[in-house]
């Protein structure tokens, strides 16, 4: 039987008719509100295409049921920042030119995004340990620790 769930998604209140309340959260964002951020990249939450911000917190969100996200905030990579305005780390994505294939580009902004407000001025160290675990096909980790290095240092 259908149930109502409201999710909180970059500021606004989403009522969606779900069959499943624990369906993972990515199928919630990409199917039935229409979002093409995040990715579906193993669905095993080992990539980190479909990180999403949870309060504030980086969440895989191909295995979060929507149960457990039920009254959180939640943040995607479009509710990161505009065109207009976008958060420093966007901006230094496109300063230093990263994006190559771009599809896992919303889990390493998202990661970093959630360590540089809980360390905004990381050690090298510290970003790569932030950003372990984390994949890219295309081989622009030295692109993607520059522009960390860079959005830290516009904070």
């Amino acid at each position: 039987m259908a149930e109502t769930v409201v999710l909180e998604v970059n500021g606004a209140p989403h009522a969606l008719m779900l069959d499943d309340p624990d369906m993972p959260l990515l199928y919630a964002l990409r199917d039935e509100l229409g979002l093409n951020n995040p990715h579906f990249g193993c669905g095993l939450a080992q990539c980190g295409a479909c990180t999403v911000h949870v309060n504030g917190v980086a969440t895989r969100s191909c295995v979060t049921p929507i149960s457990a996200v039920t009254g959180a905030a939640i943040t995607t990579l479009a509710g990161l920042g505009t065109a207009e305005h976008p958060h420093p780390l966007q901006q230094a994505y496109i300063d230093e030119q990263v994006p190559q294939c771009g599809y896992c580009i919303n889990g390493w902004i998202m990661t970093a995004a959630a360590l540089l407000k809980e360390k905004p001025h990381p050690s090298d160290a510290e970003i790569r340990e932030g950003l372990s675990g984390l994949k890219c096909r295309c081989g622009t980790h030295m692109a993607i620790l520059r522009a960390v290095k860079r959005a830290a240092r516009s904070a």
